[in-house]
């Protein structure tokens, strides 16, 4: 097990456990509790996750962290897929993991906790909307938690990791200002360049957003 380093501003992660904790409390255990408009879109984008082990041919042995992982909504989504990946799920609300307990039942291999030191490393490593909502952080502040977790992602998996982020490309006049825009072609060349040789951008999909997927082997 990893314990990720502290975030080096500890009141950045606060407010954005505060903001997702109310965003739950207002709308439940519903693509809106974790800040997405709709649960097409949320499928959506684990679609785009899901393409890191698709051409896994291991059926049985496999596993993943969901890094940022809300009430459990890809645990649901790989269940209703077939999928038996061994499943870790881990956030940084208290509530969050509380409600993803609740909903997985008696649904087997399958973990939830808000302590990282007690993530195992596993095959896959995914993250989904965790870098979007910076509310007041500065974008400096911001860039350096994305690298960081990134490079927690990268340390937890042994197959390979992924994630996605609002684009750059956005259009200017509909950007927010609580919201974080990543350049993609930036983290398509760090990733390339700090992880692996076998890294795909996916910009194709019908959302302001981007996925980045990092194979470690193949």
């Amino acid at each position: 097990m990893r314990q990720p380093d502290p975030p080096s501003d500890p009141a950045l992660l606060q407010a954005v456990e505060r903001y997702y904790t109310g965003r739950l409390r207002e709308h439940g255990a519903t693509a809106k509790g974790v800040d997405w408009n709709t649960e097409e879109s949320q499928r959506l984008r684990f679609d785009q996750l899901a393409r890191l082990w698709e051409q896994d041919e291991r059926r049985d042995d496999r596993s993943v962290i969901d890094f940022g992982c809300g009430y459990g909504a890809l645990l649901d989504y790989l269940r209703a897929a077939g999928s038996e990946l061994r499943y870790q799920g881990f956030d940084i609300s208290d509530a969050m993991i509380r409600e993803a307990t609740s909903r997985a039942g008696a649904r087997g291999r399958s973990t939830f906790t808000t302590d990282s030191a007690r993530l195992e490393r596993a095959d896959y490593v995914v993250a989904s909307g965790v870098f979007n909502v910076k509310l007041e952080s500065d974008a400096q502040a911001w860039e350096a938690y994305m690298h960081q977790t990134v490079d927690t992602l990268a340390s937890l998996a042994t197959r390979g990791f992924a994630f996605n982020a609002l684009t750059s490309y956005s259009d200017p006049e509909k950007r927010r200002d609580n919201l974080y825009y990543a350049d993609p072609r930036y983290w398509f060349d760090h990733c390339k360049r700090t992880y692996s040789r076998f890294v795909t951008l996916v910009h194709d999909y019908p959302l302001y957003e981007f996925t980045i997927l990092v194979r470690l082997q193949v």
